[in-house]
């Protein structure tokens, strides 16, 4: 690892101060220091804005809810609130990584982790996303790599909040010293890798993600998430998705369907959301959700395995969030 100053600030005004000359932030500094333990980063300078009170918490409304980018991941799994209103970003916390994992690893890094593509992640290979001009996994090792809408990098969304929040149509709040606060949809929030294959997100490096925003669901809204991995205990996903349903009775008045691990940056599957609108939610129109989640799959020599566990993946999160069915004890976390 090499040598860097810790600038330790306790507000968001001091944080951005320092947000110059490659300083790069650390909350709970767990995917960071990982990259700077095997040599992939090499900031100057990191600014630790752990202690910085008004990035926690989470503020409920009749409009919604905003959550501080410091709220641990089993903070939100656990509120109240959120497991009756928000139940996709409970279970999209609640099942990521481990329990200690997830009471020091905030929502904020969970957005804005990189991708865990063995070759970006290896100080051994110079891949495109460390601004060379090739892409082992094409040619190499690739199966929990992506299905779908991918061209020169396959890596895959890594943030499970990010599916979640997708689905909920959130946003999140930047800040920026000189230019002031803005907000971007969370699906705006993610560069295509193929527009910029070295740039992970639209954050400048003056700026600094001070809250997520969630708008309250529609009355009648349920849903849920559930993650595969190759174990079913804690594991990355190799297929998960997430489901809100916005239901009058047991007819889908509108249907969002939202997936990770399929592509680079997180989707939403029209196709799927078309299958469920309008119909009740059966067996049968779960099913066929699944099925057409993956129409248009180009998977790699590794990864069709894929194409049979994204559509069992939706099929049963779409009734589990209809309440038709528990939650799959094979689903890992």
């Amino acid at each position: 690892m090499n040598r860097f100053v810790l600038a330790d600030c306790t507000t968001v005004d001091a944080a951005l101060s320092q947000l110059k000359d490659g300083a790069v932030v650390k909350a709970g500094g767990v995917d960071l220091l990982d990259r700077m333990k095997d040599g992939i980063e090499e900031p100057p300078k990191l600014v630790n804005i752990r202690n910085i009170a008004e990035l926690r918490g989470i503020d409920e409304t009749p409009q919604g809810l905003t959550i501080g980018p410091l709220t641990t991941l089993a903070e939100i799994s656990e509120h109240p609130a959120i497991r009756a209103h928000y139940q996709i970003l409970s279970d999209a916390c609640g099942h990521a990584a481990t329990p200690h994992i997830r009471n020091m690893a905030t929502i904020g890094g969970n957005l804005l982790q990189r991708v865990q593509c063995w070759y970006y992640r290896s100080s051994d290979f110079q891949c495109i996303r460390k601004g060379k001009e090739f892409c082992f996994a094409f040619e190499g090792l690739n199966q929990y790599h992506a299905i779908m809408d991918y061209a020169g990098c396959p890596s895959v969304a890594p943030s499970y909040a990010a599916v979640a929040l997708l689905g909920l149509n959130a946003s999140v709040e930047l800040t920026s010293a000189t230019r002031g606060k803005r907000n971007v949809g969370i699906r705006e929030l993610y560069v295509v890798p193929d527009a910029n294959p070295t740039k992970f997100t639209i954050i400048e490096p003056d700026e600094l993600l001070t809250a997520i925003l969630i708008p309250r669901p529609a009355p009648g809204t349920r849903s849920a998430y559930q993650k595969y991995g190759e174990k079913e205990s804690f594991d990355w996903a190799i297929a998960d998705a997430g489901v809100v349903l916005e239901m009058n009775g047991n007819v889908c008045r509108r249907a969002v369907i939202t997936m990770g691990a399929a592509s680079p940056v997180v989707r939403r599957s029209p196709q799927a959301e078309a299958a469920l609108a309008g119909k009740p939610i059966t067996e049968e129109t779960a099913r066929a959700a699944g099925r057409v989640s993956v129409e248009g799959a180009q998977p790699l020599s590794g990864n069709s395995y894929k194409l049979d566990l994204f559509p069992v993946d939706v099929y049963r999160t779409i009734l589990l969030a209809a309440g038709l069915r528990g939650r799959d004890p094979s689903a890992a976390g």
